[in-house]
């Protein structure tokens, strides 16, 4: 996948299909519900609203439907930006330190005000001869900031639900505060139902502070106004997780022009430019060095912890550090099209996309405050038809509507998610999805191509075996002069075991034979390179110390190749990739996971299984085209395994399609990328269980979010219609409920490679 085609995808440009939008107003999970279902009425519309990053994503419009997209937020009762494609590192910042300021502001006087009315009610109710006249007035008053102005949040959520026909987890909390209130003023008024002489002024209190609410109105608004609170201050340091990646990029850059250094804005960097990055400063692009070395911190990119050596000719990623010494770098990729680009577009994307199990929690939250609603009129119902009080009635119905509030169901996914997404990014791994993490849940084997994967992908000849007349140094300047214009992996590996210094051999009526080798004529002496089929379609026998050579070359896990002098074998070279130094460390964490590993090769079984034995796999299936590795997954599976595939190239899109999770690593092909589930950035191969631990903990920590939300409601609900909760607890059960699934998200930011 292109760059431009990530970040097209990522934001409302002209000519795309997809509008990204920055809500407004949304308190609940039951808003973002509402939203969505408005928007999905749009034709051709398809819309996922998140409510734990505040952002909507509605696809199948064009960007010039951007206002009826707007439109239909804002009649569903609620505020809507297109969030343009330039926003960068500030997407995500541009409505929370307001709103998290505004629940300061009103959390600071509800709780200035609570106290004392709290001290104040139950001092005077419980000590008659502390009470003055009309305290029970002074009480009232110093209540109604609290109730209407700290509260009014609460209470404005409310009103826009009921013009739209609609409730909200605002709906019960708005319900159960006035009802509190209200209760408290009719009793004072009125005169408690339960206890004639409770009269305006200066009158009779019943034993106990429970008569009035005042205080409990005040009270579990400034609990929910402090569960808000935190909230929003945890959700807004959860998305910074998630942004961090956009942050990396430098907003600045020396582009070198006619000769001459100047700073400018890094959007105004053209592929093909030189720039200058002097110690301190960040890469602002992918490039090439064209001169200078230095070391370079890469590990807020892929995670890997030492700095990396770059000279003339390495390449280099935008984002990274440049530590110790100046380079001239040509851009080979800008923009959107820059390695950490696709990366940040590629966890938005994640975050935006719903997890089944979050699709199932959003039909829960739509009718559940419907349900609490009725819930709390048939508590009231059933207390009075029972005979009791109207006081313990009505105590018994608030506490209903307080501690129904199902925000923790409604948090427990994306929370967890977000945080998720944005620890994998800063250890080098990408989690393109939540299906992703559902998967990485139920595998149990994992299937490893070696080729790119295991090792470093540059093939290099590690062994001349001589078996005839020919000196070694003889063997090797034919054999490299006769593959100098093979185009093969094998034929240039055996080119660069020329001398530099010695001068070309003359190389005529070169032919390559596909699948086979090459021959040549060098210095008027018949060259031929290749396998033992190349051997015998050419007349040339293979004696048995060729054979020989080849048996050994193939047990120790290198390629044979045959190399032919005049019709006579001469040698034979032992080629192979070189493992990475991590490999065997991987497939060693990997095991300790539980997980069963395979390795899947194209070479030949020995080879093969010389491998497998130097890294420690537990099995290993060799000789399989390209075309084949699809079916040896579906083979895995057939038998019943959960198979994840960790794979780089083009011959292993399909597989990694196939597969119950596909690893695709960063320098695969773009085929291979839009064909997996994860990508991995870091070269360090610790990063294939590293992502598949972590997306295990992030899935580990949704299901515990949804298990105690969906527990604490089931619990709570008939506790407080059967009158074992007051209101007060209620409020402060349900502040904490909220809180406990956004701090225990926010753990995943402590995961360690």
């Amino acid at each position: 996948m292109t760059g431009t085609e990530l970040i097209n995808n990522g934001t409302a440009t002209e000519g795309t299909d997809r509008i990204e939008l920055e809500i407004g107003g949304m308190t609940c999970a039951a808003c973002a519900t509402r939203i969505e279902k408005k928007l999905n009425r749009l034709d051709g519309a398809t819309a996922i609203v998140n409510y734990a990053t505040e952002r909507a994503v509605v696809t199948g419009l064009t960007a010039d439907r951007a206002p009826d997209v707007v439109d239909a937020v804002r009649k569903a009762g609620y505020t809507a930006d297109v969030i343009p494609a330039d926003t960068g590192a500030d997407r995500y910042e541009s409505s929370r330190p307001d709103r998290v300021g505004m629940l300061r502001r009103r959390l600071a006087v509800a709780a200035i005000l609570t106290l004392p009315l709290g001290n104040l009610t139950i001092a005077l109710a419980l000590v008659p001869g502390l009470r003055f006249p009309y305290w029970e007035w002074l009480c009232v008053l110093i209540a109604i900031p609290v109730v209407f102005w700290c509260a009014w949040p609460f209470h404005r959520a409310t009103l826009r639900n009921l013009a739209h026909r609609s409730f909200s987890m605002d709906t019960l909390v708005s319900l159960g505060v006035l009802s509190a209130f209200g209760w408290s003023v009719v009793s004072l008024i009125t005169g408690s139902p339960d206890d004639r002489g409770y009269w305006l002024g200066y009158g009779i209190t019943p034993a106990g502070a429970d008569s009035i609410y005042l205080e409990v109105a005040a009270a579990v608004t400034t609990f929910l106004l402090t569960g808000r609170y935190f909230e929003a201050r945890a959700r807004r340091s959860a998305a910074d997780v998630l942004g961090a990646l956009n942050r990396l990029a430098a907003n600045r850059v020396r582009v070198v022009r006619d000769g001459e250094e100047r700073v400018i804005d890094v959007a105004e960097l053209r592929v093909g430019e030189t720039f200058a990055v002097r110690p301190g400063e960040t890469i602002a692009a992918d490039g090439t060095v064209l001169d200078g070395a230095s070391s370079i911190e890469v590990s807020m990119m892929t995670g890997e912890p030492l700095p990396v050596e770059a000279t003339a000719g390495s390449t280099v990623l935008g984002g990274t550090i440049n530590l110790t010494g100046r380079m001239l770098i040509k851009a080979d990729r800008v923009g959107e099209q820059t390695q950490l680009a696709q990366m940040a577009v590629l966890a938005e994307q994640a975050q935006a996309r719903k997890a089944r199990v979050q699709r199932l929690v959003d039909r829960v939250v739509a009718v559940f405050v419907p349900a609490v609603l009725i819930i709390a009129a048939l508590t009231l119902a059933g207390w009075l038809i029972t005979g009791s009080g109207v006081r313990e009635a009505a105590s018994a119905a608030i506490s209903v509507l307080i501690i129904a509030c199902p925000c923790a169901l409604g948090l427990a996914t994306p929370t967890a998610l977000m945080v998720g997404v944005g620890r994998a990014g800063q250890l080098g791994i990408v989690i393109k999805g939540p299906d992703a993490l559902e998967a990485s849940g139920e595998i149990d084997t994992v299937v490893l191509d070696k080729t790119g994967t295991l090792t470093e992908g540059s093939v290099a000849v590690r062994s001349v075996r001589i078996v005839g007349d020919l000196a070694e140094p003889d063997v090797v300047r034919l054999a490299a002069a006769t593959e100098r214009h093979s185009e093969h992996p094998v034929g240039a590996a055996i080119a660069a075991l020329a001398d530099p210094d010695a001068p070309e051999p003359a190389v005529t009526d070169f032919a390559a034979e596909p699948g086979l080798g090459a021959r040549a004529a060098v210095d008027g002496r018949r060259v031929v390179i290749g396998n033992a089929k190349l051997m015998e379609r050419s007349g040339i026998a293979v004696p048995e110390a060729a054979g020989e050579a080849l048996a050994t070359a193939e047990s120790e896990g290198q390629t044979a190749v045959l190399v032919a002098v005049d019709d006579a074998v001469v040698a034979v070279l032992g080629l192979a990739d070189t493992l990475r130094d991590s490999a065997a460390e991987a497939v060693a964490e990997l095991r300790r996971l539980g997980l069963t590993t395979v390795l899947l090769t194209g070479d030949n079984e020995r080879a093969a299984n010389a491998v497998g034995t130097a890294i420690g796999v537990d099995a290993v299936i060799a000789d399989v085209l390209p075309t084949q590795k699809a079916a040896a997954i579906e083979s895995l599976q057939a038998g019943g395994a959960k198979v994840a595939m960790v794979g780089d190239g083009i011959n292993d899109a399909t597989a990694l399609a196939t597969a119950d999770l596909g690893l695709a690593v960063i320098n695969g092909t773009d085929i291979a990328l839009r064909s997996a589930d994860l990508i991995l950035v870091r070269r360090h191969l610790g990063v294939i269980p590293d992502a598949i631990e972590l997306s295990r903990r992030t899935l580990k920590t949704i299901r515990g979010n949804l298990i105690w939300a969906f527990g604490y409601n089931i619990a709570a609900i008939p506790l407080a219609a059967a009158g074992w909760l007051n209101p007060l607890i209620a409020g402060v059960a349900m502040s904490l409920s909220s809180i406990f699934v956004v701090t225990n998200s926010l753990r995943l930011r402590n995961f360690r490679s």
